[in-house]
């Protein structure tokens, strides 16, 4: 087998299971917060009281997307051409409702369970949007707000959001030539108040349970996506308005009506 480097060897480790037994030995506090008795973090980032959220498609009534499941594993694969044509806002909280929806919130507010399974329910993902063709939504920075199934506009987009999409994307035009990016960025403490040191393989992990959703529910309204982990992360961060060290951008995947 070739040799690797130091540098790769250490990366390789985020990808094993983590050795207790010789944290032990080196007289760690390894303990979750959770154990600690400590409250957990919110179950959605926090957004203002007065915010005027935007209305989806309730999940109970979206009539779209029936399609077998085989169908849209065999049709599944990475799209990267897009019409201009815009989703509607059924589309658009169908796919919302694949990735992240949720269908149960526990009582004492420490896990809610949802569309797609997340080690201890903890769910440390939020989702951004960047809009360029959706109906009824002008252009700009979205979050998706999961427990109530809205939208939260962030700003209205600018005249080179499409530009400073493709340049935050390592220059790959498709991801700003579309009608939706969806941006997936993670939270780590909300794992990490349960899993401490198992958090972050769990996250990369969880990040791939996302997007498949994402791919298959796309397949189900003639769209596609392609998913993106080549990127500038302080320009992507900056994009969405995350702080790039307590929340940052860990997925991406631009979403359009395919291209006959």
């Amino acid at each position: 087998m070739k040799d690797i480097d130091d540098m790769t060897k250490h990366s390789r480790q985020s990808l094993k299971a983590v050795d207790f037994d010789a944290l032990e030995l080196k007289g760690g506090d390894f303990e979750s917060d959770q154990r600690k008795g400590i409250a957990p973090p919110p179950l959605q980032k926090p957004y203002p009281e007065d915010a005027d959220l935007i209305d989806l498609v309730h999940p109970g009534k979206i009539n779209i997307g029936q399609i077998p499941l085989s169908q849209a594993i065999d049709k599944r694969k990475s799209r990267r051409k897009f019409s201009q044509t815009p989703l509607s806002m059924e589309e658009l909280s169908f796919l919302l409702w694949s990735t992240q929806g949720v269908q149960d919130v526990e009582k004492n507010q420490v896990w809610t369970k949802r569309t797609v399974p997340s080690g201890g329910a903890r769910q440390p993902f939020e989702t951004y949007l960047i809009i360029n063709w959706v109906e009824g939504l002008e252009p700009g920075i979205y979050r998706y707000i999961p427990i109530e199934h809205k939208l939260l506009q962030i700003q209205l987009a600018e005249p080179d959001q499409q530009e400073k999409v493709k340049e935050a994307s390592l220059g790959q035009g498709f991801v700003g030539q579309c009608a939706v990016t969806f941006v997936w960025a993670a939270i780590p403490y909300r794992a990490e108040w349960r899993y401490r040191l198992i958090s972050h393989k769990n996250i990369g992990i969880e990040a791939g349970h996302i997007c498949q959703n994402l791919y298959l529910a796309c397949e189900a309204i003639d769209a596609g996506t392609c998913a993106i982990a080549a990127y500038n992360q302080k320009l992507m961060d900056e994009i969405i308005g995350v702080d790039g060290e307590d929340e940052f951008t860990v997925y991406l995947s631009p979403v359009g009506k395919i291209e006959e």
